[in-house]
């Protein structure tokens, strides 16, 4: 048993995909300058290099992952009245980058967390994602970035003439291409030696995708908020827990607000929080701002929960609920 975890261990390689999107692990580059190195006794009077410079700052509405490529818009939407769209690449590394860009197709949980699609194995939920990748063209499709510098990729849906109207949705996709030489060996990461020096490299690959939205004709939305409870773990943060309900054939985009009477600021709010058309509820958890005065927390304090959109109509309110502390 134990030589069978040992073989497995060294076949490992991975790429890990996060958020509404791909999981990812941080490289080096992305925490921060690497320091010359040390000198040598000949140079020991002489003046050390300036360690390089610190990444750049995101373009304003950029996403990120954990990687160095940012994404910027943070979603796509087209409708009948443009087919076209862009959406930036930017390296905020030193380095230069090469990436892979794609379009994948996912569906999302009640939790909210975005899962492959072709893993989905109940045809009735692979039925209720409309994708939008066969309709969809891009280029280009790779990107070699140098470092700080930002490069636009266009995007095109090609819109049958009889296509049903409603919202169609894919994940526009951007993975890092490790260089050939890059990794780290597992005999290497764990200061083992290998008498036949033959070793496995793990070689990270970084990505982050952002929905790709395509609308035809008319699209209804009707948002309601439900099911409230105030969570106290011993040690930890308070947060209240609701769920997101969604009629209609359009997704929900949006900022939750929690506020109190008389307080300057909100008891908690979180952002870009987004019910897809495949599912008809998503639960949330909103975490309760710990700077909150207590005043504002006590039992039978009257909380109004409010679910603004940021997407079809920024600003209006899709849903408000009145919450009262027990």
């Amino acid at each position: 048993m134990k030589l069978g975890f040992a073989a497995a261990l060294k076949a490992l390689a991975f790429c890990v995909f996060v958020g509404s999107t791909l999981l990812t692990t941080t490289p080096a580059s992305a925490q921060g300058p690497v320091l010359a190195g040390a000198l040598s006794a000949g140079q020991a009077d002489e003046t050390p290099e300036a360690p390089p410079p610190a990444p750049a700052p995101l373009p304003a509405g950029a996403v990120g992952g954990m990687g160095d490529i940012n994404l910027f818009p943070k979603r796509v939407v087209i409708d009948d009245r443009a087919r076209i769209a862009s959406v930036g690449l930017y390296n905020r590394a030193v380095a230069a980058g090469e990436y892979d860009i794609t379009v994948s197709d996912m569906a999302m949980q009640r939790d909210g967390r975005l899962v492959d699609l072709a893993t989905i194995e109940d045809p009735t939920a692979r039925a209720n994602v409309r994708v939008a990748s066969g309709m969809l063209r891009w280029s280009p499709r790779h990107v070699t970035l140098p470092g700080s510098e930002a490069q636009m990729v266009r995007i095109m849906a090609r819109v049958a003439p009889d296509l049903p109207p409603g919202e169609y949705r894919s994940h526009f996709t951007v993975v890092s291409v490790p260089p050939e030489t890059g990794g780290t060996s597992i005999d290497e990461a764990t200061g083992a030696q290998t008498e036949s020096g033959i070793g496995v490299r793990i070689v990270p690959r970084f990505g982050i995708s952002i929905p790709v939205i395509v609308r035809v004709g008319e699209t209804t939305l009707t948002v309601g908020l439900k099911d409230f409870a105030l969570i106290t773990p011993t040690g930890g943060p308070a947060n209240l827990s609701l769920t997101i309900s969604r009629e209609g054939t359009r997704s929900a985009f949006g900022d939750i607000t929690i506020t109190a009477p008389g307080a300057k600021k909100p008891v908690a709010e979180i952002k870009g929080i987004g019910v897809y058309t495949e599912i008809a509820e998503r639960a949330v958890k909103v975490l309760i701002d710990p700077a909150t005065e207590p005043r504002f927390l006590a039992k039978g304090t009257r909380w109004t929960v409010t679910y603004t959109d940021d997407d079809a109509t920024p600003g209006k309110v899709l849903a408000k609920q009145e919450f009262i502390v027990p």
